[in-house]
């Protein structure tokens, strides 16, 4: 059997990286058995769907990169269709009209939750004839007898108790098709065979198999994945930080990084930590995951995205670092080589928006220096070291790495001091205190012009403060 899985968004706000998990796991059980991919947009609720909801959704699905074969496919479209199937349940007996009045079922709810009964519909409607003209919603009949059972694919063999299931509405008063509803239809006839969705669809599901009976139709497989808490244990929400895809990008995060991350939230593959996308589509088992919640660890992520950011090709990085240092507004393209600078600082950044703001002082020239810093290197002694070393910078035969070190070496040479007085006034002075790799390559990589203003700069910071 060709495997079919989805991934069934509502546009109701951002892509939550709970939903990212699950598509991922729905697209690496689709990918690793040869199967198809499809996107549906589950926007039947029209007060809460938006344009910009949708439009996230498939930005963030194109960052992740992960492709679908089908869609999107979008439920307000068929509306027509679900009428259909709520028409022939209703003909079929399998469905009922029903007009009790929201005072009615208050009043019914109150007095179960008062009794420390389950809150369900009571069948009040069940065999009444209501007129289709008055107001009124519709009830699928869900058989009162016997248990609905499914081996799900992550929590084993699940039972329910039909006399436990109320009789859902599928339809509402302003005819609108309701979620278990327009879901049954959709995996019917899209031929969905296998549904990982989160667990909190776990008390959906015995009504959906329900439904899918009573259309004549092959109930899909189950997987139904645990949430993901944050590092307190809650359930992962905006107070533990990022939640949406799209939020991790513009923190600086790889989309590599945030796949490895989610694959491993709730699944294992013997002790390895680094899986590339080849990898889990050959290594991923839905059968492995894990029953229990997973808790989000933000230290973890970043230290997988500055593996990302040290293994990737410097290019690759370096154009998704341009967006970064444009938020700086700064424009990477005139000199140095963006490529050049990702090489020289990526050891020191765990996000990409790290890596812009260490990697400015490359590009623009800085308002003032490292405090602390500049205590400890501008002091008097220090103003013949950099007129010294400014004038071999001068006469340097070529603005190359090995000449600049021996600018550096003939320089402490000449006056017999150590490294240290001339490379730490120096390095404040064209850096202003950044991060910032071996001192020849930074020269290199700041350029002539701009090495030789900020050390002019220096000289004149050093002169006015000894005079105070």
């Amino acid at each position: 059997m060709s495997i079919k899985t989805r991934f069934a968004p509502s546009p109701t706000g951002y892509l939550h990286v709970g939903g990212a998990r699950t598509a991922l796991f729905s697209w690496l059980h689709a990918r690793k058995h040869g199967g198809r991919f499809v996107l549906r947009v589950e926007d039947t609720d029209l007060e809460r769907s938006t344009e910009a909801s949708v439009n996230a959704i498939l930005e963030g699905m194109s960052w992740l990169g992960l492709e679908y074969d089908e869609g999107p496919i979008f439920q307000t479209h068929r509306f027509g269709r679900y009428n259909e199937v709520i028409d022939q349940l209703l003909t079929s007996g399998h469905a009922y009209r029903c007009n009790c009045s929201r005072e009615r079922l208050e009043t019914l709810r109150e007095g179960q939750m008062q009794r420390k009964e389950k809150p369900r519909y009571d069948g009040h409607c069940r065999g009444k004839t209501i007129d289709p003209n008055e107001p009124h919603v519709i009830r699928f009949r869900n058989p009162v007898e016997g248990v609905v059972a499914f081996d799900d694919m992550v929590r084993g063999r699940l039972a329910f108790a039909n006399s436990e299931l109320d009789d859902l509405i599928i339809r509402r008063s302003d005819g609108a098709p309701t979620y278990n509803l327009t879901v049954v239809v959709d995996d019917w006839e899209m031929g969905i065979t296998d549904v990982i969705r989160g667990d909190d669809h776990i008390n959906n599901t015995p009504r959906q198999i329900n439904l899918l009976h009573a259309i004549g139709a092959t109930p899909p497989r189950y997987a139904h994945v645990p949430m993901i808490l944050g590092d307190d244990g809650a359930r992962l929400s905006k107070r533990h930080g990022a939640v949406s895809v799209m939020q991790y990008r513009d923190d600086g995060i790889l989309p590599e990084a945030l796949l490895n991350y989610l694959v491993r939230l709730g699944w294992s593959h013997e002790d390895r930590e680094i899986f590339s996308l080849d990898e889990m589509v050959e290594l991923f088992d839905i059968n492995s995951v894990n029953k229990a919640a997973s808790a989000f660890n933000t230290e973890k992520l970043l230290w997988l995205n500055q593996h990302y950011i040290k293994s990737e090709a410097p290019e690759r990085i370096a154009r998704l670092l341009s967006r970064h240092m444009g938020d700086l507004g700064i424009d990477p393209a005139p000199y140095p080589p963006l490529a050049e600078v990702v090489v020289a600082q990526r050891e020191r950044a765990h996000t990409l928006v790290e890596l812009a703001e260490i990697s400015a002082f490359y590009y623009r020239d800085f308002e003032g220096y490292d405090e602390k810093a500049a205590k400890k290197a501008f002091k008097a002694e220090a103003l013949e070291p950099l007129r010294r070393v400014r004038q071999k910078l001068v006469d340097a035969s070529a603005w190359e790495r090995v000449m600049l070190h021996d600018a550096i070496a003939q320089t402490v040479e000449e006056l017999g001091v150590g490294f240290g007085k001339v490379g730490m006034p120096l390095r404040l002075a064209v850096t202003g205190g950044a991060p910032s790799p071996d001192l020849d390559l930074t020269l290199q990589l700041i350029g002539k012009e701009a090495c030789l203003r900020r050390i002019d700069k220096a000289i004149a910071h050093i002169e006015t403060t000894r005079h105070e």
